[in-house]
């Protein structure tokens, strides 16, 4: 599974892992991903999405028809 979100577009961030003799190495923050599925009623179907944590917040705030509307609107495949 890819860790970027269907809804915010959220992908990794790259940083540094600092040790207390402040030596660098690099690392990777991978946001929040889940998988979980929605009832979509316009079409009579579950849709499965990848979504962060905040991206399920966003839809639970907007509701499923107009998250998965803005989703295909930017070219996003549901």
């Amino acid at each position: 599974m890819s860790a970027r979100c269907q809804m915010t577009g959220r992908t990794p961030g790259l940083g540094n892992n600092v040790s207390h003799s402040h030596r660098r190495t690099r690392r990777r923050f991978d946001p929040n991903i889940q998988r979980k599925r929605y009832w979509l009623p316009s079409e009579r179907r579950y849709v499965r999405l990848t979504l962060s944590a905040k991206g399920i917040k966003a839809i639970d705030v907007m509701g499923i028809e107009s998250a998965v509307a803005r989703m295909r609107a930017r070219g996003e495949k549901i």
